[in-house]
């Protein structure tokens, strides 16, 4: 599927894609025509996205959000819930699934929302602001939330409302818009800059009844639906950054070799050893994902039944992915000197990338909660 040429190319557009501020259009067709958005097993799909972090960091980030729908998707299907089987038949005929899930304010993710929600003739209302919806210029089906708040006096609670949005064709008019859906083409940030996750307001858009996912309690819940996001969510972003990594070690040993130092009688910096050390210190930590990211990978293939234990070991492995990213590259970048700083420089640019690491859901603070209550319990 990621042939050698197909890889080549897409990291020859990267550059562009970020300096014009610019959507991956060309790496999203051809991974397209080559099958990249079907659905397939969380190992392979996990391991696919690493390799092409590790030549389009941006592109790889902004294909996770459609790939984990498909894992989602497939792992109901897996357990005998056909209700999102559609998911996978819309997937395989070509259409690009996105999130719009991020609110400001809301550091509660999928387990309250700003936006509200309203029961209307054939499906639910959705009115509010969302935040990073990648893969803005492109998708055809949007998955959102909101919040349903029954009239006072009905006995009812509070629940939240999961479903998906529609429009068609939306590369041939650029950043279209549907009825209730107002996209503003926003996305001017330091890094990852080819996802154009822009702001999405929806303004009584409407989630057909056939379209909605669930319908869960207002708060945390181990529904199979919110596991399965979480799973597929946390283990293929875990899996892009540790991409970002593999290329920084491989631009770093290059860099090592290419390099010559005067101190040392014009021998290559790769003789130094301060340098071999950062280039094993950085291996090293970099080696201690592969076993963690296919563990999980695969007894989520195998439905292995982790229980609550799972919540916790998807935190940690983001967690985990995500500074060891952020230590590798800041280590190669050392290796490599100041050519490295420079604006034109891959690795200044995989520095920029690996930064947005830190804004993905689980934030630490939320990681370390989830493992402290998983071993001394909730608080009072």
């Amino acid at each position: 599927m990621l042939s050698p040429e197909l890889l080549g190319r897409i990291r020859d557009r990267a550059p562009d894609y970020d300096r014009r501020n610019a959507f991956f259009t060309e790496d999203l067709a051809e991974l397209r025509e080559a099958g990249y958005l079907r659905p397939r097993s969380l190992t392979a799909a996990m391991r696919d996205q690493r390799l092409l972090a590790a030549h389009a960091p941006a592109t790889a980030l902004g294909l996770t959000m459609h790939l984990v729908w498909m894992g989602v998707a497939r792992d109901l299907a897996a357990a005998g819930d056909a209700s999102l089987q559609w998911v996978l038949d819309d997937a395989e005929a070509g259409e690009v699934f996105a999130f719009a899930i991020s609110e400001r304010g809301n550091d509660r993710v999928l387990s309250d929302s700003t936006t509200r929600v309203e029961h209307v003739e054939g499906g639910w209302s959705f009115t509010g602001t969302k935040i990073f919806t990648t893969l803005s210029p492109a998708w055809t089906r949007l998955g959102t939330i909101g919040r349903h708040d029954p009239p006072a006096g009905s006995g009812d609670d509070p629940v939240i409302v999961h479903g998906f949005l529609t429009r068609d064709d939306p590369l041939a008019a650029g950043a279209s818009e549907a009825p209730g859906i107002r996209i503003v083409p926003d996305w001017d940030t330091l890094g990852m800059r080819a996802t154009q996750s822009y702001t999405t307001h929806l303004e009584g858009a409407v989630v057909p009844a056939k379209r909605v996912a669930r319908i869960l309690p207002v708060g945390p819940n181990g529904d199979p639906y919110t596991l399965a996001i979480f799973a597929n969510f946390l283990t293929l972003i875990s899996s892009v950054y540790a991409g970002i990594a593999d290329r920084a070690v491989e631009l770093a040993v290059e860099s090592a070799h290419r390099r010559t130092s005067l101190r040392a009688g014009g021998a290559p910096y790769a003789h130094d050893p301060d340098i071999r050390w950062r280039v094993a210190d950085a291996a090293i930590a970099l080696d201690a994902l592969a076993p963690q990211l296919e563990a999980v990978t695969r007894d989520r293939d195998t439905g292995v039944d982790r229980g609550v234990r799972w919540f916790r070991d998807l935190a940690g492995l983001k967690q985990r992915s995500v500074q060891t990213a952020r230590d590798v590259v800041d280590q190669c970048l050392h290796i490599a000197g100041g050519g490295g700083y420079t604006s034109a420089s891959e690795l200044s640019r995989l520095q920029r990338d690996v930064l947005a690491g830190i804004y993905h859901p689980s934030d630490p603070e939320s990681v370390r909660a989830a493992v402290a209550t998983d071993l001394l319990g909730p608080l009072p």
